[in-house]
């Protein structure tokens, strides 16, 4: 497994070991588990609006969209493209 970008939100998790039903050892990222990052403010969808767009506007980055599903847990991050839906901002 060749080690995530530095701006990943998989970036400095450690690896861990998995063994297959065939007995084969495959090294994956641990799984992440996440507390909803603190928000300040809130954001209503519009039409046209993008999750690389948004996260470049609440972080700065548009590579750092999934900032926006941490500070959501409760949405699907495929929706959260959905007009007139309200979605908290993380700090950035």
């Amino acid at each position: 497994m060749s080690p995530p970008d530095a701006t990943s939100r998989y970036a400095g998790l450690p690896e861990i070991e998995v063994i297959a039903a065939d007995g084969s050892a495959r090294r994956l990222g641990a799984p992440r588990a996440v507390p909803a990052p603190p928000a300040s403010s809130a954001y209503v969808v519009r039409a046209g609006d993008r999750l690389d767009l948004l996260g470049l506007v609440a972080t700065g980055d548009s590579t750092r969209w999934w900032a926006l599903a941490d500070a959501n847990p409760w949405l699907d991050p495929t929706r959260l493209e959905r007009p007139g839906l309200r979605i908290r901002l993380p700090d950035a």
